[in-house]
């Protein structure tokens, strides 16, 4: 079996949407078959052969691998979902947001859409993690 790929090496831009839509299925199931991938989309589902094509372009970008068993192959992510969004995330804040926190938390909180519920939750979770590398600090 392949190992883990350093997602340094990978150029995440090169993913379109259908290649993503894979690779979300193949994160929840670990490994599977064409048809195990086919299982997990909703009526219509796409032809087999269209996720068959998809699956071998993430594998020829390094995203998916394969183990054969016969004329079968069980695909497998080389790129575990956490380590994708840390790349992808930081992307859309390079890009973006110019590197800045302030930048993007005044974007996702000036918008109107966002509750003063949701904003209250966003403020305690950023309490907690102030407290939490206080704490770390002080060891």
């Amino acid at each position: 079996m392949a190992s883990k790929k350093d997602i340094q090496s990978i150029n995440l831009s090169e993913l379109t949407r259908a290649e993503e839509e894979v690779m979300q299925v193949l994160w929840k199931l670990g490994k599977g078959f064409v048809n195990d991938v086919l299982e997990h989309y909703s009526e219509p589902r796409p032809a087999y052969n269209t996720i068959s094509t998809i699956i071998r372009i993430l594998e020829k970008k390094g995203f998916v691998d394969h183990l054969a068993y016969g004329k079968t192959h069980e695909y497998f992510p080389l790129i575990t979902k956490q380590d994708y969004t840390r790349q992808f995330m930081g992307n859309v804040f390079k890009g973006y947001f110019d590197n800045s926190f302030n930048k993007m938390v005044s974007f996702f909180t000036g918008d109107e859409s966002m509750t003063m519920k949701e904003m209250e939750e966003i403020r305690n979770i950023i309490d907690e993690q102030i407290e939490q590398k206080k704490a770390r600090n002080n060891e």
